[in-house]
């Protein structure tokens, strides 16, 4: 996939749309009202991603402890960075998708969909295929080993 396009939509468009929004926004409510709207907004999301980012957190902590591997919360910390830096730019556009990264429901959704390309892309590229939680799901081919082992004693080897 190439990245330029993207890069030039969010670098060129993205701040062309904004400027256009906040001079309609300011003829019809007025300059102060809608600067006090920007600043507003920054002030919401700021508080929203304090609290997501601390639930966020102690999720992760509390998988590490319990041996899990904490994909989603990842992925979730990522998507919350994001949505903060997107609350912080000023405009409409970029408060909107800001706020859809804030809030769980949509945040979720957006790791989910996340992980539905890793494990496809992931599968191609290694050979297998991988679970939510990141562990590997078995093998791709279907083939499945059974065996037993005893261990035995030797004392050219144990030393204990």
């Amino acid at each position: 996939m190439r990245t330029f396009p993207i890069f030039a939509f969010f670098f060129l468009v993205v701040p062309i749309i904004e400027i256009y929004l906040l001079i309609q926004v300011g003829s019809l409510i007025g300059a102060i009202p809608t600067i006090l709207l920007v600043i507003a907004t920054a002030v919401i999301g700021a508080y929203l991603l304090r609290q997501q980012g601390l639930s966020t957190l102690s999720r992760f902590q509390s998988n590490l402890a319990a041996g899990v591997m904490p994909a989603k919360e990842m992925l979730e910390g990522i998507i919350l960075l994001v949505g903060g830096v997107m609350l912080m730019t000023p405009g409409f556009v970029t408060d909107t998708m800001g706020f859809l990264c804030l809030l769980p429901f949509s945040r979720r959704f957006l790791v989910e969909q996340m992980i539905k390309r890793s494990v496809i892309s992931g599968a191609a590229v290694m050979g297998g295929s991988f679970n939510a939680s990141g562990q590997q799901a078995g093998p791709t081919d279907g083939d499945v080993y059974e065996g037993e082992y005893s261990r035995k004693s030797d004392a050219r080897i144990d030393r204990d």
